[in-house]
């Protein structure tokens, strides 16, 4: 579905020419001749973009930006200018105009111009939309269990999602560990920033390095362009290093600098990329045995382990399990239209 246009212009020729192209392309348009008649128009139809010409009686175009800002942020503008006043335009993009449009006016240009915001406009909504399906999911309110053990688990993990301190998860196989990282990702301050995640544990090391630090063109074999590594995808963000017990000595050695400075260089190259990551790790192996075995560095395990969380397998809660059960019962249903109450007692 096209979007609504309104465009604002005290030039009616001008005006009628606009309000033609967009409605040739199956755009909704609406017109009003000054910024006052466009708020009018905007409380009762709110457009998805606006186009605004700058000179116009009662109320500029200006005035009008500076209105739409404070009340109406979400819709993007447009402004329309002669080459005069291309300085009040560039002025009006600090305010918070996302374009300019110079006359005589180009039908192409609008189109092209209109039609670009638009697609952004329109993939800033959607992620909008994917952002709050993810923090929906990963809602503290969504875990579920009852047992004293998962309910001060849940406190555990609603207080540190709040900081940006190091995070140590370890728990079995299987016991939610990634569910917990993307819960204390979503619910925290980096939330509109990526989450990244590594399995540590299925890369050799000469691919592990390069998947977390990058690589420069020539680097080795095979490496035949530049490559961000995972650091710097989640720069501002969260990396989630699964199965970090499973690294070598070498590359623990490597990891601790990034966590005590802040800083790397990728394989190969020379200049020190420096980061903003919050680190979650996350293992299934006992890191203090492997310390007294020598396989795990006990100045990366301090570094790693600033806030333990440790998840209870569910043998050791199993008064979850019939919690866990409506649960799935309800999920299915809803999956497959069925109308399934509960289970037998004996299945129980």
């Amino acid at each position: 579905m096209k979007s609504r246009v309104l465009i604002v212009d005290d030039d009616l020729d001008a005006l009628e020419m606009m309000q033609d192209l967009f409605d040739s392309k199956g755009y909704k348009s609406m017109t009003a001749i000054n910024g006052i008649d466009a708020i009018t128009k905007i409380k009762a139809h709110e457009p998805d973009i606006i186009l605004s010409d700058i000179r116009m009686p009662e109320m500029n175009g200006m005035e009008l930006l500076k209105i739409l800002t404070k009340e109406y942020p979400h819709i993007p503008v447009l402004m329309i200018t002669a080459h005069g006043t291309i300085k009040t335009a560039v002025e009006a993009m600090k305010v918070g105009a996302k374009d300019y449009i110079l006359k005589p006016l180009s039908l192409d240009e609008i189109l092209a111009k209109v039609e670009r915001i638009t697609q952004l406009n329109s993939l800033i909504k959607e992620n909008e939309y994917l952002l709050n399906k993810l923090q929906q999911t990963y809602d503290f309110t969504n875990m579920i269990g009852k047992t004293d053990k998962i309910q001060e688990l849940f406190r555990l993990v609603k207080d540190v999602a709040a900081t940006n301190t190091t995070i140590l998860i370890g728990g079995e196989s299987g016991v939610g560990k990634e569910l917990i990282a993307n819960a204390i990702h979503y619910n925290s301050s980096r939330i509109k920033r990526p989450f990244v995640k590594v399995n540590c544990g299925v890369l050799a090391e000469s691919l592990l390095e390069s998947e977390l630090f990058g690589h420069v063109r020539g680097a080795f074999t095979g490496a035949i362009k530049d490559k961000i590594g995972r650091f710097e995808m989640a720069n501002g963000g969260t990396l989630f290093l699964d199965e970090i017990g499973d690294i070598s000595l070498n590359m623990q050695l490597k990891l601790l600098r990034v966590l005590q400075e802040g800083e790397f260089e990728r394989v190969g190259g020379t200049e020190t990329l420096k980061v903003d990551v919050r680190i979650i790790a996350a293992t299934n192996k006992d890191l203090k045995k492997a310390i007294d075995e020598g396989t795990f560095r006990h100045d990366l395990y301090y570094r790693l382990n600033v806030i333990p969380i440790t998840v209870p397998p569910l043998r050791e809660r199993r008064e979850d399990i019939k919690y866990l059960v409506n649960h799935f019962i309800d999920k299915f249903n809803r999956v497959y239209g069925k109308s399934v109450r509960e289970i037998e007692p004996r299945a129980m």
